[in-house]
């Protein structure tokens, strides 16, 4: 199968198939042809050449990248459509049963095939009604991010990324054979990224996934397949082992093809050095036909092409980079969230999580100065230079200004020499620096605003959701060069692998309140799965024991039991933040026992000024440290 686009060929002669319980994840860079080949295998596109065969029978689920949503009915009525064939084969068994009872002719061929076809109608309903379809499509809903109370909203009401959640549950309700799926994490929290995860590693049936998720990938395919400069690679394996075979099928090519060149090359010798000798001709010509049968090994041209960031010094900032203090957040009437309390110290990379619409990219307006809070105290730290990658770039950028002249235009001093160089690094080479914004892609965009971050030495980079249009590769990198970066971060992001490992602080939006979470980000998702899962028992308990009751009246002791519950909570955040203090002191000691060393014995090349500067600086946060650390382990006490 080839597709073609004009004189350039996007898939080149491709061929591949999708068995049962396949779980194939569909990888390569941007603008690859990963799309494409979903929309072949569905039949929105023709190939230009070769053809696409989908066994008769076969139901196909597709979830495009963009999509027209349907409008005029609730979330949960249009969600239910899903199992309008449910619904017909309802009604088909209800007139068979009609049919049966009004007929006395139990001989013949249309009485028997009223029978057959009657328990083919059972035995489908019966696979089918595990649960009733409402209770299926809330707890799909649920799973997606939806609250209970909004299933009964109109759809209309909801953002495009909340549509795409209702599209996605009736595509996963309708329980197709082959699941095509183009993105389906990018407008997903994190939580609802883990239930959709958990769906698909136990979903029954064939799969084709585009995602740039690494964890995603490796959770929930068995097979991937790489497109690479128009041809496709197939490897047996989820994500991570494909990239350590594929490391080693180019590494065994390339041996391969040297000890090719290397025989090549001595019997062109020798066919050259005895061409013209008589007595060696029948020797010269057996080598020439064998050169000419020889198939020629050749070796795949890797697309290399990624980002390369590194992040200017972070000059030094007060010991508070940010803080918030009763936080109230909102837009006219509206609050978003309440009783805020929020800290990020120097150096801290804090991540802000939650459902889409609960307002981590509002805290983000209010750090930047865009919104005053409600009320409440919200104040950046002494000698802050904030850094902002917001994610409403076509806002931000001047549509009509060129790549180059939109670093031209705010970069100052010597640095105005090397903005090719890093344009360069972000993939704008050659004419691409001339390029308009307006003609630029969605990921070219975050690109060329992530390259403004370079321009000045922040230290405090407040990043949201960077890493939405970027291929696998370049988010590696990324984050690489945050976690080299040496000042202080806060960053709103999805996605759980580009989290994990760099941040080391959470706050949960969620319920229009703020909550702290000290930890990686896989700490976070073990606890709130339990939360969640206790959340869904004691809905459907609910549900099932007082549909309409009042809420139950607690009693004095009870009320002296929720006393002591928020106590224990209490003193589980003080302790949870002397562990966090523990873990920094001792890493700050290692750095300083590093500095000692050096100075006990400097070399030439050793800056001592510079290195006592920041033993200083280590020394001074260490105290700072030890004195909170002690305060809290003596409140523990009393």
């Amino acid at each position: 199968m080839t597709v073609a686009y004009g004189g350039f060929t996007l898939l080149s002669d491709i061929n591949f198939h999708i068995s049962e319980n396949d779980k194939i994840g569909l990888v390569g860079k941007n603008g690859a042809g990963k799309s494409t080949i979903l929309k072949l295998i569905c039949g929105l596109q023709n190939p230009t050449s070769g053809k696409v065969a989908v066994p008769s029978g076969v139901k196909v689920g597709y979830l495009p990248q963009i999509m027209e949503h349907h409008r005029g009915k609730s979330v949960i009525d249009e969600t239910m459509t899903s199992f309008s064939e449910m619904f017909d084969l309802e009604n088909e068994l209800e007139r068979i049963t009609v049919q049966l009872a009004e007929r006395d002719d139990y001989e013949s061929k249309a009485y028997q095939d009223l029978i057959i076809r009657m328990n083919e109608i059972n035995d489908r309903l019966a696979m089918a009604h595990s649960e009733s379809p409402k209770v299926q499509a809330e707890k799909t809903l649920v799973g997606l991010g939806f609250k209970y109370e909004e299933l009964d909203r109109p759809t209309e009401t909801f953002s495009q990324g909340w549509n795409m959640r209702i599209e996605l549950a009736k595509i996963l309700l309708s329980k197709p054979d082959v699941l095509l799926l183009d993105e389906p994490t990018n407008h997903l929290d994190i939580e609802s990224i883990e239930w959709l995860e958990e769906y698909l590693h136990n979903y029954r049936g064939s799969m084709v996934l585009i995602s740039h998720d690494r964890k995603f990938l490796d959770n929930v395919t068995n097979r991937t397949v790489e497109i690479m400069l128009g041809r496709i690679h197939d490897y047996k394996v989820p994500y991570s082992r494909y990239l350590e075979l594929r490391k080693e099928r180019i590494a065994q090519q390339k041996a391969a093809y040297e000890n090719q060149q290397k025989m090549i090359e001595k019997t062109e010798e020798f066919i050259e050095k005895f061409r013209y000798k008589p007595t060696k001709s029948n020797q010269v010509q057996s080598r020439v036909k064998a050169l000419e049968r020889l198939e020629r090994i050749e070796v795949d041209i890797e697309d290399k092409a990624a980002l390369a960031v590194k992040f200017p010094p972070a000059p030094r900032s007060g010991d508070i980079a940010y803080k918030g203090a009763a936080l109230k957040v909102g837009y006219g009437e509206k609050v978003v969230f309440s009783d805020a309390d929020i800290e990020v110290r120097r150096g801290e990379k804090v991540a802000l999580v939650g459902r889409n619409g609960e307002g981590k990219t509002t805290l983000m307006r209010v750090i930047m100065g865009e919104l005053d809070p409600m009320s409440g105290e919200s104040r950046v730290g002494y000698n802050v230079n904030i850094g902002y990658y917001a994610q409403n770039q076509e806002d931000i950028l001047d549509k009509e200004d060129t790549v180059f002249g939109t670093l031209d235009r705010i970069a100052v001093g010597d640095i105005r020499t090397k903005l090719r160089d890093i344009l360069g690094a972000f993939l704008f080479k050659g004419e691409d620096v001339d390029k308009k914004v307006a003609v630029l892609s969605g990921g070219e965009r975050a690109r060329l605003a992530m390259a403004k971050l370079i321009l000045k030495p922040y230290n405090l980079l407040a990043l949201d959701e960077p890493t939405n249009h970027m291929d696998i590769l370049s988010k590696d990198i990324l984050k690489q060069a945050l976690k080299s970066y040496d000042g202080t971060l806060i960053i709103v992001s999805h996605d759980r692998d580009f989290l994990d490992g760099l941040v080391d602080k959470l706050y949960e939006f969620r319920d229009g309140r703020v909550k702290e979470h000290l930890g990686g980000v896989q700490d976070f998702l073990e606890r709130r799965k339990i939360e969640s899962l206790n959340e869904l028992e004691r809905h459907y308990k609910a549900v099932e024991s007082r549909p309409a009751e009042e809420p139950e009246k607690k009693t004095a002791s009870q009320q002296e039991y929720e006393s002591r519950k928020f106590i224990s909570k209490e003193e589980r955040r003080v302790r949870n933040r002397i562990a966090f203090l523990e873990k920094g002191i001792g890493e700050i000691e290692e750095k300083m026992k590093e500095i000692e060393s050096i100075l006990g014995n400097p070399s030439t090349k050793d800056d001592i000024m510079e290195l006592t500067r920041t033993y200083l600086e280590h020394k001074r946060e260490l105290d700072a440290k030890t004195d909170e650390w002690a305060t809290l382990s003596e409140s523990l006490e009393q």
